[in-house]
């Protein structure tokens, strides 16, 4: 049976749409369509050959952030509200609302055209219908299937965790994957050797997609524990995780959560073990290398791409 889709949007400002985007990103949504009055540069122009270009209503500082989602899809939906609830406590993100409207028919195999095998390194990650793109020699295939609800690991914040998972994962090593979506950092550590795996997340959708990810990689379901639990909100959950640290730690995870999570990471942290972040807008990078050096963290290395900074810590 088709499965039907609705589109949702929210209505933001265009100084926070970069922030809620990676709020949308973290929960696993994809395809974020992004609408703003706001006029574009010279140089956007001529990247976009545009002779003439449009005319647009007057810039008011409103955005609107548009991403479907299947009908039964209700508690990924409540993921998003308790996510923007959270980002106006600590920023200011306009109205914060989200409408609801219909989607035209043929919407969602349109991913197709939009997603396809991409490499970071040492990895391949590409969707099921591209199995005929071959690997270069030596490279490791990730297969990920977008859907309505999966992280695909193109983003710039999920892409630096790969190329940082690839310098610092040895063989063997044990894995804390906080916020991990589609479960695509759990599965990468899981194809270069890690051995004990955790994947945690807020959303319980978001726990589903990832084991069925895990198991379309051909890896053992025994091998890895997704779980669903916050750090902040839930002691008992973080004591347990605590009871056996880690070796490497990755949480692409907004700065307003990792900020007041940073004096936690260290007791997950084995000693001598690495922590990898990311979903850091650089506007906030300032804050969060305090946030960890206050925390008793070491700053090992600091990465850009785009507006997104990674920071790898021991």
């Amino acid at each position: 049976m088709k499965e039907k889709l609705k589109k949702y949007t929210v209505l933001t400002n265009t100084a926070s749409e970069d922030i809620v985007s990676a709020g949308l990103f973290e929960l696993g949504i994809q395809g974020v369509e992004i609408e703003n009055a706001v006029p574009l540069t010279k140089e956007e122009q001529e990247g976009m050959f545009i002779d003439f270009p449009p005319e647009l209503p007057e810039d008011t500082g409103e955005s609107r952030l548009s991403f479907y989602l299947p009908e039964e899809e209700e508690g990924l939906l409540e993921a998003v509200k308790g996510m923007l609830e959270e980002l106006r406590e600590f920023t200011d993100i306009g109205a914060g609302t989200i409408s609801e409207s219909a989607v035209e028919e043929g919407w969602e195999s349109r991913w197709k055209e939009f997603f396809h095998s991409f490499s970071v390194d040492g990895l391949l990650i590409r969707p099921s219908w591209e199995r005929e793109t071959e690997p270069s020699l030596g490279q490791t295939v990730i297969e990920i299937d977008p859907g309505m609800s999966f992280g695909t690991g193109k983003h710039e914040t999920t892409f630096m965790v790969l190329q940082q998972l690839q310098k610092y994962l040895l063989p063997g090593m044990s894995v804390l994957d906080l916020g991990t979506g589609s479960g695509i950092l759990s599965i990468a550590a899981g194809k270069l050797g890690a051995e004990r795996i955790t994947g945690t997340d807020i959303d319980e959708q978001c726990i589903v997609s990832a084991y069925e990810n895990w198991e379309r990689n051909g890896l053992r379901r025994e091998e890895v524990s997704f779980r669903k639990g916050n750090l902040l909100t839930e002691e008992d959950f973080y004591r347990e995780l605590c009871e056996e640290p880690y070796d490497l730690i990755l949480a692409n995870i907004l700065a307003e959560v990792l900020i007041p999570m940073a004096p936690l990471l260290r007791r997950l942290l084995k000693s001598g073990g690495y922590i990898i972040t990311s979903g850091i807008i650089d506007s906030r990078e300032d804050k969060c290398v305090r946030a960890f050096s206050d925390a008793g963290l070491n700053i090992v290395e600091i990465n850009h791409m785009g507006e997104w900074v990674n920071i790898t810590l021991n």
